[in-house]
């Protein structure tokens, strides 16, 4: 069995009972926590620059909940203790120096890295009870474009919405949308860097992914570009999906909340 993500057919191992082997989701060498602080997290516009903590009920609009995620990428430990609660049609983004995490955290919601320590749940549901069905709701766009060089832009975007239950005229109006329909009969291995990252981007409007993770989705795109992928994701987030996006740039996400990943290393 394989999982689709951005970077081509990655194989799903699967456990005996069928479900993808994990990482035991509490890990003995973390902190435990006397309560559950959920953290209010710092607007990009906020003028007060500093984490604010509150302690309100688990609400019950919060689709997309992370509690206590830790991340640990050979002995080393990545990220520890991040919190958050994402409703309908929120956007959160990722920012920090470089080996902060903000591509291991989106890899870890993914469910393409387990989790080393914490919890994340989907309206209430724990994640791991059924990965099938996250990876299902999800949308990953990495740093790879993942394009076959022999293959056109209508035909990989055709390959890709077919795959997601869509049409290869939802493929068409992608193309149209991202202004490749003059390059749709074009062998990909003649698209330019920025035109590679606009087919790959593309794939987004072929699917009904409730939840899209996107890491540095602006690289190599011009400004009429980056509007493209901006009005992507308002129209995505007012349907009430959820976008989460790492950068290193300004990503003016209307509303967007900011996690600072620098804040959550380990000590």
């Amino acid at each position: 069995m394989f999982v689709v993500v951005e970077d081509g057919l990655v194989p799903l191992l699967t456990s005996a009972s069928g479900l993808p082997p994990t990482a035991p989701l509490t890990a003995p060498d973390l902190p435990l926590r006397g309560r559950l602080f959920w953290w209010t997290i710092w607007h990009h516009a906020s003028p007060l620059g500093h984490w604010m903590p509150v302690n309100p009920p688990l609400s019950t609009q919060a689709r997309f909940s992370v509690r206590g995620l830790a991340c640990r990428r050979g002995d080393r430990l990545v990220f520890r203790g991040i919190d958050f609660a994402l409703g309908d049609g929120a956007a959160l983004i990722l920012r920090g120096p470089n080996g902060s995490g903000k591509s291991s955290l989106l890899r870890v919601l993914a469910g393409l890295t387990p989790a080393f320590g914490g919890t994340l749940r989907w309206e209430g549901q724990d994640i791991a009870e059924d990965w099938l069905a996250h990876r299902a709701r999800l949308h990953f766009i990495g740093h790879l474009d993942a394009l076959k060089p022999v293959l056109t832009p209508i035909e990989m975007l055709g390959f890709w919405s077919r795959l997601r239950g869509g049409s290869l005229a939802a493929a068409g109006r992608a193309l149209e949308r991202f202004h490749l329909a003059d390059l749709a009969q074009l062998p990909c291995r003649f698209l330019s860097a920025g035109q590679r990252r606009r087919l790959s981007l593309a794939r987004l409007l072929t699917s009904q992914a409730a939840l899209w993770l996107l890491d540095e989705p602006t690289v190599g795109l011009d400004e009429a570009s980056t509007a493209d992928i901006l009005d992507a994701i308002a129209e995505h987030r007012a349907g009430g999906s959820i976008v989460i996006a790492s950068t290193h740039m300004q990503l003016a996400i209307e509303g967007a909340q900011t996690l600072a990943l620098d804040e959550f290393a380990p000590g």
